[in-house]
């Protein structure tokens, strides 16, 4: 095993959310208190925390549920102290091993236990952070944009003058890929509630869906790609709305199921591909440095801007993932720790 590198001085604890327990409610599993500050491996990264956000993914592990994230979350109770994953902040501390960061880089990224006000992580999982963006801003982008950068380039491989459907378009995840796919020049019809349609309009969709006064499959157009964040609608129907050639990325369609939670559909989608001529499928997005540094690129050139709904402070988490759960967000919603 790796010698660990104390960092902590004579500040031996620090703030963070704990989590003791699994819950879906996070008034109930998640407070403030007092931990130990990390150290860090030979090849570890340790980050003064300016500030992280919340997404559904942080609700699946808090919750542990479906119970198919228990293998990575922890079978009975939680193995870390919070389910947090995104940071922007100052690197405070580097292994001996670490060449690529060194102390005061400001910095953003992926790393366990982010809910807290240090962060131990691996240079892989981090990047500069975009000058333009605030640390709030900033922390809003790595797991949610590097789910729409995957989905929208790699798996859709949309291209200039492509047909493309998002649906939740809204969201966190949403609002990335909007962005995205009209960044590579496609046509894209977005999908979202009434008092959200005028935000993605405003983010580069050339045509939007009310969903709650339309069925947005029933258009007649047919896509060269729908990128299906948050709907729960059948294969049969989201196939008919594909072109023969067509790629459907499923990222995201929530259901109450506790064993699968949804990803049955996902499953299913994966199966059925080799057997017809369209792309079906989905993926688990992967938090790396060269992603972020592609994202980097985008918001630096204006192609790329973060929707921050509202930030929270760290002491209010559990009331940021409530407004998550609510549904009434656009976009992102962030938490901000002081400097000091």
């Amino acid at each position: 095993m790796s010698e660990r590198i104390a960092t902590a001085g004579e500040n031996t604890t620090m703030t963070a959310v704990v989590q003791e327990r699994y819950g879906a409610e996070p008034e109930a599993v998640l407070r403030t208190g007092r931990l130990a500050r990390p150290d860090i491996e030979p090849a570890e990264v340790l980050v003064r925390v300016r500030a992280s956000s919340v997404d559904r993914g942080t609700w699946h592990m808090m919750a542990g549920l479906p119970y198919a994230v228990r293998p990575v979350s922890g079978l009975r109770r939680p193995k870390l102290p919070n389910p947090g994953r995104n940071i922007a902040g100052v690197v405070e501390a580097v292994g001996p091993e670490v060449t690529d960061f060194a102390p005061g880089d400001v910095v953003y990224g992926t790393a366990v236990a982010a809910f807290a006000e240090y962060a131990a992580t691996r240079p892989d999982r981090i990047a500069a952070k975009p000058p333009g963006l605030t640390f709030e801003e900033a922390a809003t982008v790595p797991v949610s944009a590097l789910t729409a950068l995957q989905a929208v380039r790699d798996r859709a491989k949309i291209q200039e003058g492509q047909q493309v459907l998002i649906t939740g378009a809204a969201g966190g995840v949403g609002t990335f890929a909007v962005q995205l796919a009209h960044a590579f020049g496609a046509r894209v019809t977005a999908v979202a509630s009434t008092p959200k349609l005028d935000a993605v309009r405003a983010l580069g969709a050339d045509h939007v869906i009310d969903y709650t006064r339309e069925d947005f499959l029933a258009d007649p157009r047919r896509y060269d790609a729908i990128i299906d964040i948050a709907g729960q609608r059948g294969l049969r129907d989201l196939r008919r709305a594909l072109t023969p050639r067509g790629r459907l990325v499923i990222t995201g369609g929530e259901t109450d199921g506790r064993w699968l939670g949804g990803t049955d559909r996902q499953l299913r989608a994966h199966l059925l591909s080799p057997f017809t001529g369209q792309h079906l499928g989905t993926f688990i997005s992967s938090e790396h440095a060269d992603g972020l540094r592609d994202l980097t690129v985008l918001i630096d050139a204006g192609a790329l801007t973060p929707v921050v709904d509202s930030v929270f402070p760290l002491a209010e988490t559990a009331a940021a993932i409530r407004h998550l759960l609510d549904g009434h967000t656009t976009g992102k919603v962030a938490l901000a720790l002081p400097a000091e």
